[in-house]
């Protein structure tokens, strides 16, 4: 067992301690063992508010965390922190990235090829077949879907990637045992065997509806993109989007009827700027995915050794300065300038000036 895990898993479980101040936490003690042991004092000193401090001091006298995560692992749960190598990439770079997560399931590297379908719970037979048509067709095409595990549009994308035989990701708003709502337990079951049901609330975190807002930035943030099917003025698809657009991400939405009130928010969408997806095919178009499994292939095959392998890791299709790419895999700026000369050669990445590089979409 990870030590230190163990204490990411027992500050997530502070009522207060959200990713903002965890990192306030982490930042002043550096050993996140050290701050789960000090004393009150010691957290004053950090800026923790007392209610927050009371919280925590009540909580530590009541759990062994070496208990909690045996009993988590029993459970065939895997948690990932910000500090671990698997933890989702697309998810990392978002601003206030949570900073432990539940999963039920398996995470890949394909998943990192993502977008996300919502909608609303009320979704109409017309967002029904747009729902299932663009689910079958991206996932069949190799992307991962990613939504929310909720009725009408969520549930309907979830079961046709699985349909497809793609892979799909549910993000909850309660913890990964409290499935919400209860007639989705056999499809977050499915999704588990060829996906993973994730959430960033401690298990047993029952769905209540505060929870679901700031679980949608989790979903625009495992996603390339976000399509928004059906959406009424105030759907929490339309949060989706807002937290997409917030962290650089794509945005879709579904043209619709102008009587339709399902049809209001994304319809909105589109005449804010947000790209009209009239086929399945124009997020590939967008996104320059139209050849995704040469992508995902030659992503596999071309680095020619480690330090390429680790450049790729840090990097993604947004330019990073060459500092940040240093500073992501820990080598001096002479290895790392050499290594991105050969990988431009390549087609790997592109140099868009001012010494910054971005992942090539698709390798030549």
């Amino acid at each position: 067992m990870s030590d230190e895990k163990k204490y990411w898993i027992g500050l997530n479980l502070v009522k207060g301690i959200g990713a903002v101040r965890f990192q306030q936490i982490k930042n002043y003690f550096g050993d996140l063992s050290l701050a789960w042991k000090a004393p009150a004092e010691s957290y004053k000193d950090a800026g923790l508010p007392g209610r927050v401090i009371n919280n925590f001091l009540q909580l530590r006298k009541q759990i062994d965390l070496d208990q909690l995560y045996e009993s988590i692992l029993e459970k065939d749960i895997s948690v990932l922190t910000l500090l671990d190598d698997d933890y989702p990439h697309l998810l990392k770079e978002i601003d206030q990235s949570p900073p432990v997560i539940y999963v039920k399931g398996t995470l890949t590297p394909a998943d990192e090829f993502a977008v996300a379908i919502v909608g609303t719970r009320r979704v109409s037979d017309y967002g029904q077949q747009i729902t299932r048509d663009a689910s079958i067709y991206l996932a069949g095409h190799g992307l991962t879907i990613v939504s929310g595990l909720a009725r009408g549009v969520d549930g309907i994308a979830h079961r046709h990637a699985l349909e497809a035989g793609g892979r799909t990701i549910a993000v909850l708003g309660s913890g990964v045992d409290v499935i919400y709502p209860p007639e989705h337990r056999k499809l977050a079951e499915a999704i588990s065997e060829n996906g993973a049901v994730i959430s960033d609330y401690p298990l047993g975190t029952q769905p209540e509806g505060i929870n679901f807002p700031p679980r949608n930035r989790i979903i625009s943030g495992l996603s390339l993109a976000t399509i928004v099917v059906e959406a009424g003025d105030r759907s929490g698809a339309l949060i989706t989007a807002d937290f997409a657009l917030e962290q650089g991400r794509d945005v879709f939405a579904v043209p619709g009827n102008v009587l339709s009130p399902a049809s209001r928010g994304t319809n909105r969408l589109i005449q804010n700027g947000a790209y009209a997806m009239i086929s399945p095919q124009d997020v590939l178009d967008v996104l320059n995915l139209s050849e995704l499994e040469s992508i995902k292939t030659a992503r596999q095959v071309l680095p020619a050794n480690s330090t390429e392998a680790r450049i790729l890791q840090v990097m993604d299709f947004e330019p990073m300065h060459i500092d940040e790419i240093c500073n992501g895999v820990g080598l001096a700026v002479e290895k790392v300038s050499a290594a991105l000369t050969m990988m431009e050669l390549k087609g790997l990445v592109q140099h868009v000036g001012a010494m910054r590089y971005a992942v090539v979409r698709e390798f030549s």
